[in-house]
């Protein structure tokens, strides 16, 4: 019974150090679909296909 606190309490130090962490830029709303989903280029790949 023990050793379920003592993870319980470990994941949560984990969580709250992970939230505190990302501060403001953690997006914690789940998928996004539509127009709210935000897709960024990836310059990488268009570059590559640029200079063939």
């Amino acid at each position: 019974m023990w050793k379920i606190a003592v993870g319980f309490v470990l994941f949560a130090a984990l969580a709250l150090f992970i939230i505190i962490k990302g501060g403001d830029k953690v997006d914690m709303t789940g998928e996004k679909h539509g127009a709210d989903a935000v897709h960024a280029p990836e310059p990488a790949a268009s570059a590559a296909s640029a200079a063939k």
